[in-house]
């Protein structure tokens, strides 16, 4: 995780209920020293760093379906970016801008990368995989729908909650994924129905771009998609990875 400490903001390591301190990033070669911090008193940021932020569209069937954006399954992956500007970490609120009339939630698994990877075999992308958390995926839905392409709709600050922190060793093609809105269920899929598994994925992706550690990838949404108000809460839960809650608030 990444939290705000007394003499800047930190990572740190959490082992059962033990907090480690990092001097560097967790895929950086790095010591850890234990702390006698209580990991529940601290305050968390994004658990990313990235130099860029790569997400997936329309990568589960259901949503394909629910979709305006396409008609049929997509013959490749859809991919787009957001800012980094975008991101914000758990209990920051999430910014509906001014004259946009809905804005939607979706919930999403995102992967951080923890080695370079250019035009990788499938394997080097599994094993480029460093870690995995929640992503909250907010949208603009009636710039989404105006648009040719999604950098507008998906790129106002603040529509980019990761957290609240980084989890190894997860089992990517078995995760529930589920959104609620003030603690009512939205949506409830699996990983296990993407139309491309995650390492797919990121192979793709590495096929276009180099891919550096810290970077994110964010892999498509299940669906179930709706929209937010000012007051909201929304959660993103993925079993194993934990639990990403929101505020919801209008513009000043």
């Amino acid at each position: 995780m990444r939290y705000r400490g007394r003499t800047g903001d930190r990572w740190a390591e959490i082992i059962g209920t033990r907090v480690f301190d990092l001097p560097a990033a967790p895929w950086e070669p790095h010591s850890r020293v234990e702390t006698e911090q209580n990991a529940e008193a601290l305050e968390l940021l994004a658990p990313a760093t990235p130099g860029k932020i790569v997400l997936v569209g329309l990568n589960y069937r259901a949503h394909v379906a629910e979709s305006k954006s396409a008609s049929t399954v997509p013959e490749e992956p859809v991919i787009f970016m957001k800012p980094t500007t975008t991101l914000i970490g758990p209990a920051d609120p999430v910014v509906k801008p001014a004259g946009v009339e809905r804005v939607d939630y979706e919930a999403e698994l995102a992967v951080v990368i923890g080695e370079p990877l250019a035009r990788p075999a499938l394997e080097q992308a599994r094993d480029g995989i460093f870690c995995a958390a929640c992503l909250s995926g907010i949208t603009a839905r009636p710039l989404q729908r105006k648009g040719v392409q999604w950098t507008r709709a998906k790129g106002f600050d603040t529509f980019c909650p990761v957290g609240p922190r980084i989890v190894t060793g997860a089992n990517l093609q078995n995760l529930r994924v589920q959104s609620f809105v003030n603690g009512t269920p939205h949506q409830d899929g699996n990983t296990r129905d993407q139309i491309w598994p995650v390492d797919e994925l990121v192979r793709f992706i590495a096929g276009v771009m180099t891919l550096h550690p810290g970077d994110l990838v964010s892999t498509g949404t299940p669906e179930g998609v709706g929209p937010l108000h000012a007051g909201d809460e929304v959660e993103i839960r993925i079993e194993g990875i934990g639990s990403l809650i929101n505020p919801v608030k209008d513009q000043d």
